[in-house]
């Protein structure tokens, strides 16, 4: 987390961590330098992007994503990695701080940052942050995979929807169960453990800045420390499909169906063959 805090961005990436922030009504990811708002074209298509993705990426669409392409070009895919990390690590740290754990972790947005100007975000992202996430096992691979499923609800990333960890069907998962995520509220086939963590996966999704305390109560009910940790953060890497969504490249592997895939020792997404059901 301390490498993504201090990815430096420039002034894109000043500008796109006070727009995430302010859409969150969370405190900002440190910055590189001072940015009160846009000051070009280009920086108030940037600005207006970064606002949807965090408020709501579902709603990008191809006009969008058309204005952004062109303003940025080849630095479309890192811009937009970049704002996955001013919208996500705030909420990271809003959830940690009110469920009281992670202590250790809080340290990402202290002064001074050691600012790095040559990592690429998306490696730093992608084969850094997400698999050293995935590694993690402390929760359980049913309740993650609900919480995965969620997600990828809430954000509507067609990939995501169409994939099952195999892990969580061998421990239970079914259609039947996956089903019923989308009224999760009235479930007879969910836990109340799977409820409580779907109702964090809301708060953090909708509502970062603003956490009911009854949500608190019953993850602090629930789950280990460890195991809360784990479930904050992989919250944040199934949220990288905000990045697949806000592009328009989350179109599912498979046609019909879903498709099963497993995460190896490394943390790597592993697509199985013949893994494909109607």
């Amino acid at each position: 987390m301390t490498q993504l805090v201090a990815l430096a961005g420039g002034r894109t990436g000043a500008l796109v961590r006070n727009v995430c922030a302010q859409t969150l009504g969370l405190p900002p990811l440190p910055a590189e330098v001072t940015v009160d708002g846009p000051e070009s074209e280009t920086e108030t298509v940037v600005a207006e992007f970064a606002e949807q993705l965090s408020a709501d990426v579902s709603m990008i669409g191809a006009k969008q994503r058309s204005m952004l392409s062109s303003a940025l070009d080849d630095n479309t895919f890192p811009t937009v990695v970049q704002m996955y990390v001013a919208d996500f690590v705030p909420r990271v740290r809003a959830g940690l701080e009110a469920l009281g754990v992670g202590q250790q972790y809080l340290n990402w947005v202290s002064e001074p940052v050691s600012w790095d100007r040559v990592t690429d975000p998306a490696d730093a992202v992608f084969n850094s942050f997400l698999p050293a996430v995935a590694r993690m096992r402390a929760l359980d691979p049913l309740t993650a995979e609900v919480v995965r499923l969620r997600g990828a609800a809430q954000h509507n990333c067609r990939l995501c929807k169409s994939l099952r960890e195999t892990t969580a069907l061998n421990a239970g998962g079914s259609e039947t169960l996956y089903d019923d995520i989308a009224r999760f509220e009235t479930s007879t086939v969910l836990t109340d453990r799977q409820k409580v963590a779907l109702r964090y996966v809301d708060a953090l999704i909708w509502s970062p800045a603003h956490i009911d305390r009854r949500v608190v109560a019953g993850v602090r009910a629930h789950f280990s420390q460890g195991e809360a940790l784990e479930l904050t953060f992989d919250v944040m890497r199934n949220a990288s499909n905000k990045i697949a969504v806000a592009l328009g490249a989350d179109t599912p592997r498979v046609e019909h169906g879903t498709e099963q895939y497993r995460i190896d020792g490394d943390g790597q997404t592993v697509f199985m063959v013949g893994g494909t059901t109607a």
